[in-house]
């Protein structure tokens, strides 16, 4: 076993929720192997052809990661999986979940995707994740893309979105929140909600605001100088001040520890993948992957 690669008890958690093995012409055999060399590439952010022999043939990899099960949403079901099984253990945190955003510098190889729409290996519908502009925006930076991401309490991501560079936070915070779904192997529903919710200032707005209180969810989130400026002007119109606690709110730094973890994959710091849904695969594997770890 090489460093990075999978023990045998997170291999043995993994494998329950992969493709069914052994079909005719060995196209699943030895699940372990290509798995390691997915993380072994999304460790070091080498280009897919220089992967060591060790790991089989690289297109073999490459294609299982990027055709087959980015594209088909194997890894969100290992993701919700693995969320479960920790849910059911009682390692989720729930009691304040942060959302925030990181920016993620695409290499000049991440440009020049085809326009044609891909497909779903041997179906007619087109991956889940993708986007007509491939999440690839200009910023100052130049070519980057932003990933938005819900992290609980214990620094570990809940869900994530993919956009371009020059997208704001606040008009993405709900759509992240949306995408929390941690099923309940013992029946019900999936579990959508925090307990508590903490933000900075750039997820400030009215109808963020409105959103969570509709959910019922209480949150912590700073006003802006403007915002409060606005809402003195309009008198009684503008509604009460919005309730903050400064306790609280100093745990938002787990997001961002969140983050930092999450971008010591170096093939999500920086994004090499040209097509938006093989980048949000290859975050999930990192997610997968600090969902494992003990």
């Amino acid at each position: 076993m090489g460093r990075g690669d999978l023990t045998n008890a997170e291999s043995g958690r993994r494998e329950p929720h992969l493709p069914a093995s052994g079909r005719r012409g060995g196209r699943w055999n030895d699940h372990r192997k290509v798995i390691d060399g997915i993380l072994f590439r999304l460790r070091t952010g080498i280009p897919w052809r220089e992967l060591p022999e060790r790991f089989g043939r690289w297109k073999t990899v490459h294609e299982r990661h990027r055709r087959r099960w980015s594209a088909d949403g194997t890894w969100d079901q290992i993701l919700r999986a693995v969320q479960a099984e920790a849910d059911l253990a009682g390692r989720i945190d729930w009691s304040m979940v942060s959302v925030d955003s990181t920016s993620c510098r695409a290499h000049q190889h991440a440009a020049g995707a085809r326009k044609k729409k891909p497909r779903v290996p041997k179906k007619r519908t087109t991956p889940q994740h993708h986007r007509s502009d491939e999440a690839l925006g200009r910023s100052r930076g130049g070519l980057t893309c932003n990933i938005h991401l819900a992290g609980e309490g214990e620094c570990r991501p809940l869900a994530f979105l993919v956009t371009p560079g020059q997208w704001g936070d606040a008009p993405q915070m709900i759509q992240v929140l949306e995408r929390i779904r941690v099923p309940r192997p013992e029946g019900g529903r999936p579990r959508t909600r925090p307990d508590h919710l903490g933000d900075d200032k750039a997820h400030s707005s009215r109808r963020n605001r409105r959103h969570l209180r509709r959910r019922q969810i209480k949150h912590t989130i700073p006003e802006p100088k403007d915002q409060r400026a606005s809402r003195k002007r309009r008198g009684s119109k503008g509604g009460r001040p919005a309730g903050f606690d400064t306790e609280i709110y100093k745990r938002c730094n787990e997001v961002e520890r969140t983050v930092n973890r999450l971008k010591n994959s170096r093939a999500v710091a920086t994004r090499y993948d040209k097509r938006a849904y093989v980048f949000h695969g290859t975050g999930t594997v990192a997610a997968v992957r600090l969902w494992l770890r003990p």
